[in-house]
């Protein structure tokens, strides 16, 4: 896959772009299995909400550790996100700074504050905003469910400041200072991801963004894919947050198939399957 000169021109303006069925039913639902079984999990890279449910799971595209997952590996380095990331930062030299599966539990999922990622990710040492998270979503995505929004051009602003602050019930540690929040909304309407399971987003680290409960009967599950230039890998910092949250492992990634998703669950579903009769 490669994006074409309107699709660069949009990222340029805008600071995101969408993509409608970017992944396969079939993909959707290996995916989906593949969430499940990470889900049983018990790990530091397991994160939950206040009340026990579960909330985030960590480093899944690694080949080591308890989140490990061939498929969301093989996902990270297919030319439909990696090739995409690599024409987006003009750089074919990019490591994966982070992964996560956020899930919004049907009725119960809460917030994310309005914040900007680098406002985070400066804090671990990264020099520069060049960086981009893919969204994947799992599930269907709505607003009633939770739906992430983006703020057009507000990756123009540069980086803004950010107060710590969870008043408002979010579970991320750094939102916007309020004054600064409302005079970018003022001056933007945000735009709400949604779509059917198998889009995907990508948005620039400096883009203004945050979603609202799920008010709706389902779970919603969405992929993040975080890639950053080697060459903008992140300094030495005092009390580092783990190599779950920011990578230390900066090797370069290269471009794997699109075939290889499909293949490496079906692996994982047989490994599985001859474990639990071992």
């Amino acid at each position: 896959m490669r994006l074409n000169t309107k699709q660069l021109e949009d990222f340029e303006r805008d600071g995101f772009l969408i993509f409608r069925g970017l992944l396969t039913q079939d993909e959707v639902n290996a995916l989906r299995c593949e969430s499940d079984r990470l889900a049983t999990i018990e790990a530091d890279y397991i994160k939950r909400e206040r009340n026990g449910a579960l909330r985030t799971i960590f480093r899944v595209h690694e080949d080591d550790g308890p989140t490990r997952s061939a498929a969301f590996r093989a996902l990270s380095r297919t030319p439909r996100l990696l090739g995409t990331a690599m024409q987006l930062l003009r750089d074919e030299d990019l490591y994966i700074f982070h992964t996560k599966i956020n899930l919004k539990p049907a009725i119960e999922g809460t917030i994310w504050a309005w914040h900007q990622d680098f406002g985070s990710w400066q804090l671990d040492g990264v020099p520069t905003p060049g960086m981009i998270t893919y969204l994947v979503m799992l599930d269907e995505a709505e607003e009633i469910g939770g739906a992430l929004y983006l703020l057009p051009e507000s990756h123009k602003l540069g980086t803004v400041p950010h107060i710590e602050d969870t008043a408002v019930g979010a579970l991320n540690q750094y939102s916007l200072r309020r004054d600064v929040l409302v005079g970018a909304l003022e001056a933007r309407k945000p735009i709400a991801v949604c779509g059917a399971a198998g889009t995907v987003a990508v948005f620039h680290s400096n883009v203004i963004h945050g979603s609202g409960h799920n008010m709706s009967a389902r779970d919603r599950r969405q992929l993040y894919v975080v890639y950053n230039p080697v060459a903008n890998k992140q300094r030495p910092v005092p009390n580092p947050r783990g190599d779950f949250v920011a990578s230390r492992n900066h090797a370069p990634i290269r471009l794997g198939e699109d075939s290889d998703v499909l293949a490496c669950a079906r692996q994982t579903t047989k490994d599985v399957a001859e474990s639990a009769t071992a």
